[in-house]
């Protein structure tokens, strides 16, 4: 890969694509180049993209696309590479190509690039990020391929798309969520808001009980970070202020189990350095209270 390229590559798709660089489209016979230049491909003769992330279509939006289409014809070209003698990959516009498709037209626009696996595999990635219509979880999924099948630090990764660091984190948390929260996120039962909460939870059947409090109660997202933030503090609380069981002497330890074996009663017993303390006799019935009474009166 040429620096030129990836110094193209590191601005994104877009500069990928308006790039006379990588077109092929953007020169006549003499190397002079032609702005604006497209060729009319035919259809027959160009395969999809084995890298795009994202291969389904909503059948409403594309039947739109196709009615749009049929009226004012393809606005804007898809944009392809030339993998061999009279044929052709689609990088982009899979949209365009597949509603190209249903209304059985022969050629489409299209701008013809250079373009080797992987940066085909990157820029199907980017160009699928900055579509409107991905739930957060393909959007994370996108992020972690970039960064693993393209090699890319998160800071990298950053830069390419131009999002905050931290935001690609808080994406990436979300697919070390239980399954079950994860579609709730596909299907837009949740949002990205209620999620990263979530995903600060270590304890999966924790994080489901929360799923489950947070839709049957339709919680906001300040609902859902006011619950689980003042659970989080009750058991801080709780852990701080719990005190480590007293260590009885042996006698009031002995005293305390045969007592336990006579009347099936679990005495309370404190003491404190002093030597002052108390015995509590808690009973659960009249009937352990008359028993109790006799074992005193007999006495």
């Amino acid at each position: 890969m040429s620096n030129s390229t990836k110094r193209t590559l590191g601005r994104g798709l877009n500069a990928i694509l308006a790039s006379p660089e990588t077109d092929i489209t953007s020169k006549d016979i003499s190397g002079n180049f032609v702005v604006g230049a497209v060729s009319e491909i035919p259809i027959s003769l160009i395969e999809t993209n084995p890298f795009q992330p994202r291969n389904e279509f909503e059948a409403v939006a594309l039947e739109e696309l196709a009615n749009s289409i049929k009226e004012h014809g393809i606005i804007q070209p898809v944009t392809v590479r030339k993998i061999g003698n009279d044929k052709y990959q689609l990088i982009s516009g899979g949209r365009r190509f597949k509603a190209a498709a249903m209304l059985n037209l022969e050629t489409i626009p299209a701008y013809i690039r250079i373009a080797n696996d992987e940066q085909m595999l990157e820029m199907a990635l980017v160009e699928n990020i900055h579509r409107k219509n991905l739930n957060p979880i393909e959007v994370a999924i996108s992020y972690k391929r970039l960064i693993e099948e393209c090699n890319l630090t998160q800071d990298e990764l950053s830069q390419k798309i131009g999002k905050d660091r931290s935001t690609i984190s808080n994406f990436l948390r979300l697919l070390n969520l239980p399954d079950l929260v994860q579609c709730a996120l596909k299907e837009g039962k949740i949002s990205i808001g209620h999620a990263k909460p979530l995903s600060s939870i270590s304890d999966e059947n924790e994080v489901i009980e929360y799923l489950r409090i947070i839709l049957e109660k339709n919680l906001s997202v300040r609902d859902t970070e006011a619950l689980i933030a003042g659970d989080k503090s009750k058991k801080t609380a709780k852990k701080h202020n719990s005190k480590p069981p007293q260590i009885l002497p042996v006698r009031l330890a002995n005293f305390r189990q045969s007592f336990a074996t006579k009347t099936g009663l679990n005495a309370k017993i404190k003491i404190s350095k002093n030597g002052k303390g108390s015995i509590t006799i808690p009973f659960t019935s009249e009937k352990n209270m008359e028993n109790l009474l006799k074992l005193f009166e007999n006495e």
